[in-house]
């Protein structure tokens, strides 16, 4: 199993290098902004590509939090699918494996219906270079992404996109917990759903069980028991990404010496 952190992109590599992770995960640019792929590793985006290959790291891409494909309003779905198709085209020059994106939401007096098929739309428009992960929220009743109904329901309508089939998830596992998602089962439940889980955010979490709250902890520091949190990641089976602030090489450290 690969595991790996989210780190800066302009020292990706030399920051993968001193925590011992297999794997990175970047931004392209502010994640509250609108703005397309911007490189900032010396060298750009050739070299990051380079590096990476050259050091057998693989390289996941976040998408800006701002993105709401979903949204009802148009001036910031438009934005949303202009900003998604920029950071993959982006990712496609770094040779990322993926760019995750957050499910997104609708607002309170809308039909979360309409959310959903947003989401097909925008599959539909999206010269996908490389894969999309939909990643699940922790909180929001018009959440596209928190309940597992609610991820059944997005799969549903995503099925029914041109290149669907190739949408993956990321599950995380802060978000899970914090959406009233049972651990013992989130991998399988997710499955039954949506056939797959393609990377696995592995956070533990600052605040109680379906708190609706996305903050995030290093392992230990949190509130899901130790041993939920790593028989949830083993269950999922896929790639780790850690996500909290901070130095990430003791978390990832603490995650290998329980996975075995």
């Amino acid at each position: 199993m690969r595991i790996g952190a989210h780190v800066d992109q302009a020292e990706a590599v030399n920051q993968a290098r001193a925590i011992g992770a297999d794997q990175v995960q970047v931004f392209l640019g502010d994640p509250q902004g609108w703005k397309g792929a911007e490189f900032t590793y010396p060298g750009g985006a050739e070299a990051l590509r380079a590096d990476a290959a050259a050091a057998d790291l693989d390289v996941y891409v976040h998408a800006p939090y701002v993105i709401n494909v979903a949204s009802t309003n148009n001036r910031i779905r438009i934005p949303s699918r202009k900003s998604l198709q920029k950071i993959v085209d982006g990712a496609a020059e770094i040779g990322a494996k993926g760019v995750i994106v957050h499910g997104g939401h609708v607002t309170a007096t809308d039909d979360v219906a309409v959310g959903y098929d947003n989401w097909r739309k925008a599959i539909d428009a999206l010269d996908a270079k490389v894969p999309v992960l939909i990643e699940n929220t922790a909180g929001g009743a018009k959440s596209m992404a928190r309940t597992i109904e609610s991820i059944g329901r997005l799969w549903d309508a995503i099925g029914a996109a041109e290149g669907g089939d190739q949408v993956g998830f990321t599950l995380d596992t802060c978000h899970a917990w914090a959406g009233g998602i049972d651990l013992s089962t989130a991998a399988d439940q997710v499955r039954a759903v949506t056939g797959r889980i393609d990377l696995v955010h592995a956070n533990d979490s600052r605040d109680t069980f379906d708190s609706g709250a996305d903050r995030h902890a290093h392992f230990g520091d949190g509130l899901i028991p130790p041993d939920e949190l790593v028989a949830v990641i083993a269950s999922a089976g896929a790639p780790v990404i850690c996500e909290t602030h901070g130095d990430m090489g003791p978390d990832i450290a603490w995650l290998r010496a329980r996975l075995g």
